[in-house]
């Protein structure tokens, strides 16, 4: 799955707007901590980080996802960190499986 698929489906499927523009330019945004959401900024980054790349036609694999959010994750569990940061952490990292199981049983047929 490309950075921009990922992008686009946390979107449609999340409460928080993921998506500051198109694909690329909320890429261009959470890279530049101007992303109208600092905590999706934070995780975009971090997706983007775990990719190697800024470009949305990145691929990233689920392991790699969920892995590069790990640190950011870590920041929001801690006993000063808002707890709206961790929700939004947490269900990002549970939307995100959600999106390569379905793409998993779409490639089945």
């Amino acid at each position: 799955m490309t950075l921009s698929e990922l992008l686009n489906y946390l979107d449609r499927h999340m409460d928080t707007e993921f998506l500051d523009g198109d694909a690329a330019g909320t890429l261009a945004k959470a890279r530049n901590g101007e992303h109208k959401d600092p905590i999706v900024a934070e995780i975009l980054t971090a997706l983007m980080d775990g990719a190697g790349a800024d470009g949305p036609d990145t691929t990233l694999e689920r392991a790699e996802a969920v892995k590069s959010i790990g640190p950011v994750r870590l920041k929001y569990m801690a006993d000063d960190a808002p707890v709206e940061g961790f929700r939004l952490v947490e269900k990002t990292i549970t939307t995100i499986d959600a999106a390569y199981n379905e793409e998993a049983l779409a490639a089945r047929g």
